[in-house]
């Protein structure tokens, strides 16, 4: 069974653009698409400003409006929804995480993913999501895509760099037939900031960087060899130097590494930096 693209939507426009977005992925991967609403029919104290079958007539109404949509402007999309009265979104949406693909999300919803770059229910997702997450960020048209532009992807470590991560941007990279920027930040050790005396700080170091860096992409370019790879050494912080590198880039891929037990909601500095700071859509995959 076909594993789908699932995407959270709220009815604000942000929401509705993370759809659009999260519909032509589905269609490059060959995937279906879910969309998933979520509200919470317990009874509230005190009054409530609409009824739970106003609610559940308006959830209903999203969903289907949204799906026929989708249909009309991708007619080869197969689309499903899931409408869930029970729980909070987070709660549905990491349930839904785990037989999903991906996971996709507006970056500045005004209800059931509101405030997904700051509020609780991002932090939730992003910290905890068992696949990867992709935050869309829009100002309420439909977000550029970039399906020509590169895929970039951060890369850290000597040995095995996150298989999940690498599988992943280079799987984005070859739906979209779009070259792979891999990106390495390096920074010199703290000795070379007390003025070292007859030491070169950069002497060999990236010489270094860039050979792992291509030891590290050989076996994905073997196996994906229609991505072109553009390999970029840098140095400087990682997250900045990743911001900079995905200006013109249709999709920046970042990791998050698994948490046991997941009792925190931090995503790590880089994944930070990316999300707060990167104009396209940024996906957060988790590896070990």
């Amino acid at each position: 069974m076909l594993r789908p693209v699932t995407v959270g939507i709220d009815g604000s426009p942000e929401s509705l653009a993370a759809a659009d977005w999260a519909a032509r992925e589905a269609l490059r991967r060959r995937l279906p698409l879910r969309l998933v609403h979520s509200w919470n029919a317990r009874p509230q104290i005190g009054p409530s400003v609409q009824d739970e079958e106003t609610r559940e007539h308006w959830s209903g109404r999203l969903l289907r409006e949204t799906a026929a949509a989708l249909r009309e402007c991708y007619p080869e999309l197969a689309v499903d929804s899931v409408e869930e009265t029970e729980g909070a979104a987070a709660t549905v949406l990491l349930a839904q995480s785990e037989e999903s693909e991906l996971l996709v999300l507006g970056s500045h919803g005004y209800g059931a993913v509101a405030g997904f770059m700051l509020g609780s229910l991002g932090s939730q997702l992003l910290a905890r999501a068992a696949g990867p997450v992709v935050m869309v960020r829009t100002d309420g048209g439909r977000p550029a895509d970039g399906a020509g532009n590169e895929v970039v992807v951060g890369v850290k470590g000597y040995q095995d760099p996150a298989p999940a991560l690498l599988d992943f941007a280079f799987t984005a990279a070859a739906v979209r037939g779009a070259a792979l920027r891999a990106v390495r930040a390096w920074s010199l050790p703290p000795v070379y900031g007390y003025g070292a005396v007859g030491l070169d700080p950069v002497d060999g170091q990236e010489e270094s960087e860039r050979a792992a860096l291509t030891e590290a992409l050989t076996p994905w370019r073997e196996k994906y060899p229609q991505v072109e790879v553009v390999e970029q050494v840098e140095s400087g912080a990682r997250g900045e130097v990743l911001v900079r590198a995905a200006a013109g880039a249709g999709l920046l891929v970042v990791g998050r590494r698994v948490r046991r037990p997941a009792l925190t909601m931090r995503v790590g500095p880089v994944a930070h930096a990316a999300l707060h700071f990167a104009h396209c859509p940024v996906a957060v995959v988790p590896h070990d």
